[in-house]
């Protein structure tokens, strides 16, 4: 090949810098992981209710990370093509970790979690579609590896960072009926000051490929056309509009019918979140069918994404599946771990005793355990892969993961959860890498950012039903014991390892990947 079309591969260093401010946003996303549920509890939310307040942070990445995709694909200006976002969500993303551990009442902690929300996911998407744009394909699985070892590294230190506060530093992790502990307002506070800075480091130290170059490379990639063109227009087949509407009147009836029997059955209120979103997913293909069909609009962005989802590749299919089992587990672990340990291990539900503040502090600690293990391990990926494949390294660490969470139910003694958590980081470590490493060598290049914002949708998607029922499975038939939860997890996390049978990686079969993450050449 003419070596002007290629991307020259990055050192060590270079991936370090490129990927460096994703250190600032798994600080922030651990912190709202490990501490928002206690947050919410301590201003008076049961621990059934916590499901629908969670419900902000999934929707929130389901509209943001496409539309974010979409113009991120289509921007250039002083700061590049993706560094303006970083930038735009880190700033306002560490405001709202200043904000919610002040959060006065339940109502104000659920909005800053909204906020909170679509800010990471301003900062985040476009750092998944970073890798694609600056290494070539051979350099994906070691670009998105490298991203694991920042999120596991800066999850690690944000999840003990309550821990750290009360035990090194001396702040109280107790106080009053619905006051924050000092322990976990600092924790926010140092997350913020990390979050920006990490994502400054990046924009300082990383210069992005003008679109010029960016499209001379894409030639050697997936997908045709040009970036530069890609930016102008939206290219969209002036056939699908009836396809757009065929489907969106389906699911807007099976929406609207599924209310309707919910509301009949009289079920629990959160179940309408599910139903009623599908009517509005159904609703907003139909708009966008009109839009094309009858408006004339091919170049808007509504039409532009609505078409590229339902052009998605075979790959990012297959890969769907895995991903809405995967991250329905991730969804029940990170909500109910808090209570489930508090209750069935350290015996407690009562948010004002030092015994149920001890356990809450231990899952932080648990979760730094997990993360830190996902950061090592992510060294260790692109061996394991080499040595059999993307699609086996996945699925086995799906399985360890997926046996490891439900297997919390038999554990009595604190200590020993740690056992359980180095399962977890093994799955976490290559969630974090391996399906976006397959789904980097399927995709076109100038479509990147936006197919990369589409595949939120099945890490959102399984968050809104975990959300609509987890709350009406503990209720009815686990009569509120939040560990259960965590056993419907371990067991859909299996199920995910089951579906990467079907996955099909024909990038891996086309080239050789380097075998580690080895320091500058």
């Amino acid at each position: 090949m003419n070596k002007q079309t290629e991307k020259p591969k990055l050192s060590f260093w270079d991936i370090w810098n490129m990927s460096f401010g994703f250190l600032g946003i798994q600080f922030g996303f651990a912190l709202q992981n490990a501490n928002v549920s206690r947050i919410f509890e301590t201003l008076g939310a049961s621990v059934d209710d916590i499901p629908i307040l969670w419900i902000a942070a999934p929707v929130t990445g389901l509209v943001v990370q496409p539309i974010i995709g979409h113009l991120s694909d289509r921007t250039w200006n002083s700061l590049g093509r993706r560094r303006p976002y970083f930038l735009f969500g880190a700033i306002f993303a560490s405001l709202a970790l200043i904000i919610m551990p002040n959060s006065p009442v339940l109502w104000v902690a659920a909005g800053m979690l909204w906020i909170m929300d679509a800010s990471i996911n301003i900062s985040m998407e476009p750092f998944r579609a970073f890798v694609g744009d600056m290494l070539p394909a051979d350099q994906h699985t070691k670009g998105f590896a490298m991203q694991t070892f920042f999120i596991g590294t800066g999850a690690v230190i944000a999840s003990a960072l309550p821990y750290i506060m009360t035990n090194w530093v001396g702040l109280a992790n107790t106080a009053g009926p619905g006051k924050i502990p000092p322990a976990v307002q600092w924790s926010f506070y140092i997350g913020a000051a990390t979050f920006l800075g990490a994502v400054l480091w990046t924009v300082w130290t990383t210069e992005e490929y003008p679109p010029e170059e960016l499209d001379r490379y894409s030639e050697n990639e997936p997908g045709e056309g040009s970036i530069i063109d890609a930016a102008k227009k939206g290219e969209i087949d002036t056939g699908t509009a009836q396809r757009k509407f065929t489907i969106g009147g389906v699911l807007i009836a099976a929406g609207l019918a599924l209310t309707y029997y919910i509301y009949g059955a009289n079920f629990e209120q959160e179940l309408y979140i599910f139903s009623i979103g599908v009517a509005v997913f159904g609703l907003v293909m139909a708009v966008a069918g009109f839009m094309q069909q009858t408006l004339g609009k091919d170049e808007h962005g509504l039409v532009v994404v609505v078409s590229d989802f339902l052009s998605m590749p075979k790959t990012m299919v297959q890969l769907s599946a895995v991903q809405f089992f995967s991250w329905f587990a991730l969804f029940a672990m990170w909500i109910y771990t808090t209570a489930a340990v508090t209750s069935h291990v350290y015996g407690t539900s009562d948010t004002t005793t030092a015994l149920y503040n001890e356990g809450a502090d231990w899952v932080g600690m648990l979760f730094a355990i997990y993360n830190g293990f996902a950061a090592l391990i992510a060294f260790a990926l692109p061996y394991f892969a080499k040595l059999t494949s993307r699609k086996i390294v996945h699925a086995v660490s799906l399985l360890i993961g997926g046996v490891s969470l439900a297997s919390i139910y038999l554990i009595s003694d604190p200590m020993m959860l740690i056992l359980p958590m180095l399962g977890i980081g093994v799955a976490w470590g290559s969630i974090l890498a391996m399906p976006y490493a397959i789904l980097s060598g399927a995709i076109p290049a100038k479509k990147m950012g936006v197919y990369m914002g589409l595949f939120n949708f099945f890490i959102v998607i399984p968050q809104i039903v975990a959300a609509s029922i987890l709350g009406t499975m503990l209720r009815n038939l686990f009569s509120g014991e939040a560990i259960f939860a965590l056993i419907a997890g371990g067991g859909a996390m299996a199920f995910a390892a089951l579906m990467m049978i079907f996955v099909d990686d024909k990038a891996a079969q086309e080239m050789n990947e380097p075998d580690a993450l080895e320091p500058a050449e």
